[in-house]
């Protein structure tokens, strides 16, 4: 049996399998390599992809030399099937996790030409790696045993039909099949009173499992251009979302870099109210909207009575609701690439974020026009809400992208503050909800000017990223996205030109530039941030520019991994950092399609659509 990988394998070679409790990361060499549970925030079953020695695995692989790897999903599923492919055989691995509650992951082995023999090791390391389990054999079935910090014990079983046996407190085993022949093995939690799982448990959960994601795709509404782009997105970000509690993760995993080397590791498995709010707008896009009722209901049984300058509204929630998330850092892992601290927990927690209002707004708006008004009990929150931000809208805080430096007055705190007001109007106007209008619409007017004459700097002609400052940020890409500007605003195209000569660089954006004027906190420069790069690509759509915008989407194109996910960033040389797969990055891909879909079939069914018209620059957008 091989020895595991001293290295890890590259953030973006993984494909992603879920149960809408927690997702499994699963590498094209049948490497589990990231796993938490029993929840996405939970400790860490297996982490070698943060430490290849110490972190653990559950790897099923093919074993004869030279056999090459590919990746795919069954079409429109979390299915995820790897294959094996050499001159005298080929192996299959399907991965996927049941929806039926069980914390599964099943896996089944194939040989669909010639013999192949396969191999399987498992070596957990719970609780963030700092222990080793006790494991077992029974009867041919591994049981593995622990407790955690508080006492509490843990059992997790693996059924299989290969042979196991023991090395080093590893569970291994091999079996060589003929062609057509299959073999399984489930890791499960350990339930009371659940049967064995068997061949048949292998297949009807298959089926059951396939069925869920077809119907779940099929109830979408897709775009004509890109549809399998943004299914996989869609899908990515159904993953995120907790079936138990309606929160949504902004990502899968903790502790991978922004900066390969640098302190730049951050824990993403917690529900931000800004990234859930805009994954809602995204799913409602392609028409689906019980996951925007089931969030806004975990909201509000959350939102307290604002006093002072606390708005009653948390930055973040864990996926149970929990409002404390403290950080820590785990000194045993190595981390990525050597990237350390490993961070656990996010300090963010309790930082004042003035957008997160505007991003809530507008995805309860939406909702309140698919699904009506608003019910008395939520409504009178979200006006209390309102009304606080209408006397504390000016509060200087740490910006949408959550600096770890000093308080500002940032452009994306302001902009948003405005959304939020300005949807609370159209709801309570459309739907004759109480409200005082008159004190509303006297506020979201005085964040507009302010905006216009405290944000713009005529020098460099554009709208800069906090209050009298001169440089830019690349959120300001939002403000023809929430209809704050109209796209043919010589202010707008003036700002757009900025952001282009300054952030750009081909597709790929920075969401801000480091310097002594805007400083995150933090050592090290960052990567280009994949959501500021679909959020340019509908800047340009919307401005007019829909050729150049289609060329950069396309191009974007190129940068997902082999199966169409993200994360959050891109290196120079097109790797991919940070946390993975990332809600953002898939949600705006999503947002980008939608508008560019539109332009290029002439669609006028959204009202802010009409009379859209196409600026021909056939040498490129300036």
């Amino acid at each position: 049996m091989p020895p595991p990988n001293a290295t890890p394998n590259p953030i973006g070679q993984h494909g992603v399998i879920g149960d809408l409790k927690t997702l499994a990361l699963v590498a094209p060499d049948g490497r589990i390599d990231f796993l938490c549970h029993p929840n996405v925030d939970s400790p860490t079953l297996f982490a070698s992809l943060l430490d290849p020695e110490n972190g653990g695995e559950f790897r099923l692989w093919a074993m004869a030399e030279g056999m090459g790897q590919k990746q795919i999903y069954l079409p429109d599923t979390n299915i995820l099937l790897t294959r094996f492919l050499g001159p005298n055989g080929i192996g299959e691995i399907s991965d996927f996790m049941p929806l039926d509650g069980s914390g599964r992951i099943v896996r089944r082995a194939k040989a669909i030409m010639g013999r192949v023999t396969f191999a399987l090791r498992l070596d957990p390391r719970p609780e963030y790696a700092s222990l080793r389990p006790a494991v077992s054999i029974d009867d041919g079935t591994a049981r593995i045993a622990w407790s955690r910090d508080d006492g509490t014990p843990q059992t997790m079983w693996l059924h299989t039909s290969l042979p196991l046996r023991i090395e080093d407190n590893t569970i291994v085993g091999e079996i060589t099949l003929r062609e057509g022949e299959t073999v399984f093995a489930i890791l499960c939690p350990g339930h009371e009173g659940w049967d064995a799982p068997d061949m048949d448990y292998v297949r009807s959960s298959f089926r059951e499992t396939r069925a869920y994601w077809h119907d779940w795709v099929s109830r979408g509404q897709y775009p004509t251009f890109w549809r399998e782009l943004v299914v996989r997105s869609a899908l990515t970000l159904k993953l995120l979302t907790s079936a138990e509690h309606g929160s949504i993760a902004a990502a899968a995993t903790f502790g991978l870099p922004e900066v390969v080397g640098g302190e730049r590791n951050w824990d993403y498995r917690f529900c931000w109210v800004r990234d859930s709010a805009f994954t809602l707008y995204a799913l409602s896009r392609l028409n689906y909207y019980d996951e925007a009722e089931a969030f806004i209901h975990f909201l509000m049984e959350r939102v307290t009575v604002s006093d002072g300058d606390r708005s009653g509204l948390q930055i973040m929630y864990g996926m149970d609701g929990r409002a404390e998330i403290p950080e820590a850092e785990l000194p045993h892992l190595s981390g990525y690439g050597g990237s350390k601290p490993v961070r656990v927990g996010n300090g963010a927690f309790d930082q004042r974020q003035m957008d997160i209002f505007g991003e809530f707004m507008d995805a309860v708006y939406i909702a309140t026009r698919a699904r009506g008004k608003p019910s008395y009990s939520v409504w009178a929150k979200l006006e209390g809400l309102i009304d606080w931000l209408c006397v504390n809208w000016r509060l200087p805080d740490r910006g949408i992208w959550e600096s770890r430096g000093e308080d500002k007055e940032y452009l994306s705190s302001r902009l948003m503050c405005w959304v939020a007001i300005d949807r609370a109007i159209r709801i309570a106007t459309r739907e004759s909800m109480p409200a005082d209008l008159v004190a509303w619409r006297q506020q979201r007017d005085a964040i507009q000017r302010t905006i216009v004459e405290e944000f713009w700097n005529p020098e460099i002609g554009a709208f800069t990223q906090f209050r009298g400052g001169d440089t830019l940020d690349a959120v300001v890409l939002l403000m023809p996205l929430v209809r704050f500007i109209n796209p043919r605003d010589p202010m707008w195209v003036s700002t757009l030109k900025a952001v282009r000569e300054n952030l750009v660089h081909d597709c790929l954006v920075k969401r801000y530039v480091n310097g002594p004027e805007n400083d995150d906190g933090l050592e090290g420069e960052e990567g280009f941030f994949s959501i500021c790069s679909f959020w340019y690509v509908e800047a340009l759509a919307r401005t007019g520019y829909v050729a150049e915008a289609r060329l950069l989407f396309e191009k974007l194109h190129s940068y997902a991994n082999h199966l169409g996910l993200y994360a959050e960033e891109l290196s120079t040389d097109g790797q991919h950092l940070g946390n993975f797969p990332q809600a953002l990055t898939h949600l705006s891909l999503i947002s980008a399609a939608i508008w560019l879909n539109r332009a290029l079939t002439a669609d006028r069914s959204d009202p802010h659509h009409a009379g859209f018209q196409m600026i021909e620059d056939p040498d490129g957008i300036f």
